[in-house]
């Protein structure tokens, strides 16, 4: 086999084919869409956003910054067609989802060394170098030929999507402008807030939890729900005050009909570059879509809302891939064979698109009888596969890209820091990028930094 074969065209095989590509491989690239449906995507564009539209902070010197700062250094694809369908949105980068799936669809279609297969891949292909990317909605007959192929059962949790309304339908008379904190990269006031007292907080509380929802049609006595994307009547069953302190926090949203905090606050996040539609931060769910829509417009400026969207389940396949994964990536006893994406056991767009990154270039050195390469370990990449290959197998939960990842600073390092934090990851970020760039032009790393497994 003369190719590299990459499983899925979503974020993570999109920017795998592109890097592979760019390196000088052939590539043959499966998507089953059209032909099969997932329970998720709605067209059958490459690279289809489905939870969010937002790619994590701009904030520099932020965790997330830093990952793709480090994509962006290394021709990332997918960053590029970010930055062409960008939206307001805060300090995140936000963007418009058809128009960044379809600069990427464009791309990927016209590149001459990338074959495009529209057909479901129900087998890992014999011999030759093969990248699943087939992501958290990977199909029954291919997820039983990973099981098979990793000896491991697959593990499982339950995602949700977050509603998206119209732009006309929200009452602005109720509604601001705003970003929290002011904080924005240009200074404009991104988001539309939703600000409730508490007696309209615990109306749409007791609302909410009275609100049916869909089965899982899961054997577990309990949905195995990934803790970093809870469905927000998860969230409100833990306490009437979790989703004040969570996805309805009014910290730094300062109504100007009352000149302070509302009791609560919903924040809409721009979709497109129309804006002519939001989705609502941080309030995916699985409430029956009749619930749903009544539920909501208990909220004050989304009383008329009409809704383009409505949340839903949707199941989220990964690896246990601490114990089954190198840091290249690759299958332990099976080099030929890498992962990228969640499936892979990373949570985040951004993330799945850094871990495709890394599979597609050491997926080409393989092809070009190289050894794939290790990000060094104090790097945001480095971090993030040492992470998911060195956590423990038996608790392993899927992460995003957060200092906690990063090694820590030595003790003097972190004393004469000790009471800013901005400028202890300003540290940690300088260290990573120093790091970066010796890895790029060559330089050893330093001993301390070395990935080890």
């Amino acid at each position: 086999m003369d190719s590299i074969h990459i499983l899925g065209a979503g974020l993570a095989g999109c920017e795998a084919a592109w890097q592979a590509a760019e390196a000088g491989a052939r590539v043959v690239l499966y998507e089953m869409r059209p032909h099969h449906r997932t329970a998720a995507h709605k067209t059958n564009a490459f690279a289809e956003l489905v939870c969010s539209n937002s790619l994590k902070s701009e904030q520099t010197n932020s965790a997330p910054w830093l990952l793709k700062r480090e994509m962006r250094q290394l021709g990332s694809l997918l960053m590029r067609a970010a930055e062409a369908a960008r939206v307001p949105g805060g300090h995140a980068l936000t963007v418009d989802r058809e128009i960044f799936s379809d600069e990427i669809t464009r791309a990927i279609e016209s590149y001459p060394a990338i074959e495009i297969r529209r057909e479901e891949a129900k087998t890992v292909p014999d011999g030759g170098i093969t990248i699943i990317a087939t992501g958290p909605l990977t199909s029954d007959a291919l997820a039983e030929e990973i099981s098979r192929i990793t000896g491991s059962d697959r593990l499982s949790f339950y995602d949700s999507i977050s509603p998206i309304v119209v732009a006309e339908s929200v009452d602005m008379s109720v509604a601001f402008r705003a970003s929290r904190y002011g904080k924005s990269l240009d200074g404009s006031e991104d988001y539309i807030n939703c600000p409730l007292n508490r007696e309209q907080y615990e109306a749409f509380l007791d609302a909410l939890l009275a609100a049916e929802c869909y089965e899982a049609h899961i054997p577990d006595d309990e949905t195995p729900y990934f803790e970093g994307c809870l469905p927000i009547e998860e969230i409100a069953r833990r306490g009437r005050d979790t989703l004040r302190f969570g996805p309805m926090k009014p910290a730094g949203l300062i109504d100007p009909r009352t000149g302070r905090w509302p009791y609560a606050a919903v924040q809409l996040r721009q979709e497109n570059q129309r804006a002519d539609s939001y989705n609502l931060v941080g309030f995916q769910n699985h409430m029956r879509f009749g619930d749903q829509a009544r539920v909501f417009r208990l909220i004050p400026g989304l009383e008329n809302a009409e809704f383009l969207r409505l949340g839903q389940m949707h199941r989220n396949t990964y690896i246990n891939s601490p114990a089954l994964l190198r840091p290249t990536l690759q299958v332990r006893g099976k080099p030929h064979i890498f992962f990228a994406g969640q499936i892979s056991g990373v949570e985040g767009y951004a993330e799945s698109i850094a871990t495709g990154l890394i599979a597609g270039r050491n997926a080409a050195a393989l092809m070009h009888g190289a050894e794939p390469v290790r990000f060094p370990r104090e790097t945001a990449l480095g971090s993030l596969c040492h992470y998911i290959t060195n956590a423990d197998p038996n608790h392993f939960q899927p992460a995003n890209i957060t200092f906690d990842l990063l090694p820590a600073l030595d003790d003097a390092t972190k004393h004469k820091f000790r009471h800013d934090k901005k400028a202890r990851h300003g540290e940690i970020c300088r260290r990573a990028m120093t790091a970066f760039e010796g890895f790029l032009h060559g330089r050893p790393a330093l001993e301390y930094c070395e990935i080890s497994g």
